[in-house]
């Protein structure tokens, strides 16, 4: 596998690929993102896992400067997922001016992490479309983990008119149902312990509604409170449908329920696909 750290060492290597798959990460890899490498190596012949920690979608304040860096084990994980490129590039070779051209992105970021990250989906398309247009990839790998992201970036291809196929994979879980997150590392053992609540919490709601229960305020209110009776901070509950990421109407059948909130100083978020009866 190659590791490159500059655009034209890549553009080099992909010259006579003819089919390319990209796999987007901030580094600090773990299962869920060689599950995604995995879905790559069967997707093109050539699988470039970028590694880039970008500020741009990092609100102030934030935990950018402690978010982890851990590039030589990231190598190490991509070469036993069968990844072909690393790109790692510093911020002086993503940006190497003033990122004063951003990317707008649509109303469907305007909501849910939206409302509580503000400039964190600008930074996200930005730097995607950074990375479509350095790599050219055929297609590129996304967890669901990340719903809203996943929604943005199809807006981006849509209305952009990028040629890339956009395949969102299946949130990978711990043993307990826990979704694998980069941050569950700032859990302490008690917190770590209680995290799991965030996705029991989304599945009750998932055996519900497909049990036939049209309560949805109901229950998005049951969570929530349940959360912050044992010491979280909810930034949201919210139910979707998964086509457009707007409220459901009540024959809407094809649903997600999306969370974001806070145990100690670490957000968490997640989510559960529904298909309601």
């Amino acid at each position: 596998m190659l590791l490159t750290h500059t655009v034209a060492g890549l553009r080099e290597r992909l010259a006579s690929e003819p089919s390319v798959a990209l796999v987007p990460t901030m580094g600090n890899l773990h299962a869920g993102h060689l599950a995604l490498v995995e879905e790559a190596t069967r997707r093109g012949e050539c699988v470039v896992a970028s590694i880039f920690v970008n500020r741009l979608q990092f609100e102030p304040g934030s935990d950018f400067e402690r978010y982890p860096r851990t590039l030589e084990a990231d190598v190490e994980k991509l070469k036993r997922a069968g990844c072909h490129v690393a790109f790692a590039p510093d911020e002086r070779e993503m940006y190497p001016e003033p990122q004063e051209m951003t990317v707008t992105p649509p109303a469907v970021a305007r909501q849910l992490d939206g409302d509580f990250r503000p400039g964190h989906f600008e930074g996200v398309a930005t730097v995607v479309a950074k990375l479509f247009n350095i790599v050219r990839p055929q297609v590129a790998v996304f967890g669901k983990k990340d719903y809203q992201q996943l929604h943005v970036i199809r807006a981006l291809v849509r209305q952009l008119d990028f040629q890339v196929e956009i395949i969102g994979v299946d949130t990978v879980r711990e043993h307990d149902g826990l979704a694998l997150s980069s941050r569950n590392g700032y859990l302490d053992l008690e917190q770590r312990k209680e995290a799991v609540r965030l996705s029991a919490s989304l599945r009750r709601v998932k055996q519900a509604l497909e049990g036939g229960a049209r309560d949805y305020d109901a229950q998005l209110t049951a969570v929530t409170r349940d959360l912050g009776r044992h010491g979280w901070r909810v930034d949201y509950v919210a139910l979707r449908d998964r086509a457009r990421l707007a409220v459901p109407s009540p024959t809407e059948r094809e649903l997600v329920v999306l969370a974001a909130a806070w145990l100690g100083q670490t957000r968490l978020i997640d989510n559960v696909e529904i298909d309601a009866r």
